[in-house]
């Protein structure tokens, strides 16, 4: 047994659960020793995760060192970006483990300077990706490409993994070809609307509709906020009945006339969230007859829901990179009623799992796109004052998130 044996299992071993527990004693189990025999190698769990750290930045960057190179060397910054993603969401749908440990260990919310140290990372290895990321142009506005085409491809790199490839073994060349050629399509190209009613729309109008749906707040749901308050703050995994109790003003025992148990608590929380979520947007969809004033609707109509709950807000924002069971009905396979709504001859023709995965993408979108407004006083965390962090993003940066869900990257130079 050699170092990188016990990485390798590590990396597969706490990958299973998201790194929602890291025990020495699973990997010594996975590998048939005793817990003692992994202290010859590593002193403790923190020198194993270290020697984690430095595994995957060596690892992607060896990967991704052809596709750097080829893309400094491109001219174009528009070939040179997609070059460069192409890259990137190869290495991830070759590497299931490796997208995980990224996505759970390596953006944490809670430090503000995580990409700071993995840009320096990747530099110490000939990787400068602030290099091409300078290139993007456009001013400052807010969601930037990159942060648009991250984001989207984060989304099709984790239901790759949990839908289409869930054995974790090495997919396929077809299957890893065509993967990429539906990502890159989505990253340039969106849902494929008109670019010429997109640009005619009258977006003041069409806020000043949706900014006229009131969130109805009752005793039930007073309670559920309690229970997305303790999610925001810990995590689904932490949040705990305790925490739910205090800030509803209830005893635990008093909670247990509400929810039979945590997994119920949680559940009836999205189930609530959810259908608040699909009636809002689809009562707005049904005022109009444009498909791209529909998917405008429903984009914007689904963010000041959000700004009315922000505590839901960073809730799904935890939710989003981590698997949590809450049982069948929960709401989320509803999401494609919206989708279904809206008439674009696209999506008319699918089938009902491709549109609850647009669905999925888009509430992705949103959430990405709240969650990660870069306040000054925040830093990086919506967490530190959900509320006024989220009322400071302009409503242009929504009309750019539509743009792109809309047009892919091609909205930017229509």
């Amino acid at each position: 047994m050699t170092n990188d044996d016990i990485i390798k299992a590590a990396f597969k071993v706490w990958g299973r659960e998201l790194y929602r527990t890291t025990s020495l004693t699973d990997i010594a189990r996975e590998l048939g020793v005793s817990k003692p025999a992994l202290y010859r190698h590593f002193r403790d769990k923190n020198a194993l995760l270290d020697a984690m750290y430095v595994a995957f930045f060596d690892d992607c960057a060896a990967f991704l060192r052809n596709g750097y190179e080829r893309a400094v060397a491109a001219g174009e910054k528009w070939e040179s970006g997609l070059i460069l993603m192409r890259a990137i969401a190869e290495y991830y749908i070759r590497n299931r483990e490796a997208l995980i440990f990224s996505l759970i260990r390596l953006h944490d919310r809670q430090e503000t300077d995580k990409r700071e140290k993995m840009d320096n990372e990747f530099r110490k290895r000939g990787i400068d990706l602030q290099r091409l990321s300078y290139r993007e142009g456009g001013g400052d506005f807010y969601p930037s490409k990159a942060h648009l085409c991250i984001t989207t491809l984060i989304f099709h790199l984790a239901n790759f993994h949990r839908y289409e490839h869930k054995s974790g073994g090495i997919p396929s060349g077809e299957l890893v070809k065509s993967t990429l050629t539906r990502i890159e399509g989505r990253i340039v190209k969106g849902l494929g609307l008109d670019a010429r009613k997109v640009a005619a729309l009258d977006y003041e109008r069409l806020e000043k509709q949706a900014a006229g749906a009131v969130y109805e707040d009752t005793e039930d749901n007073a309670l559920l906020k309690a229970v997305a308050g303790a999610v925001a703050e810990a995590g689904p995994w932490n949040a705990s009945m305790e925490m739910v109790a205090r800030r509803s003003g209830l005893s635990k025992s008093g909670l247990y006339a509400h929810f039979k148990s945590k997994q119920d608590m949680l559940a009836k929380l999205f189930i609530t969230e959810f259908t608040g979520i699909i009636n809002t947007a689809k009562a707005q969809v049904e005022t109009s007859e444009v498909t791209e004033e529909q998917l405008y609707l429903s984009i914007i109509s689904i963010v000041n829901y959000l700004r009315s709950r922000p505590e839901i807000l960073v809730a799904l924002d935890w939710i989003k990179t981590r698997r949590l069971y809450l049982g069948r009905g929960t709401g989320s396979g509803r999401l494609y009623r919206i989708i279904r709504s809206i008439k674009l001859e696209l999506i008319q023709k699918h089938d009902p799992r491709l549109l609850l995965h647009i669905a999925q993408w888009i509430l992705f979108m949103i959430v990405n796109t709240l969650a990660w407004w870069p306040s000054k006083e925040a830093g990086d965390s919506l967490c530190k004052d959900w509320a006024k962090n989220i009322a400071e993003i302009p409503d242009e940066s929504f009309r750019i998130l539509f743009r792109f869900i809309a047009l892919g990257l091609e909205g930017f130079n229509t």
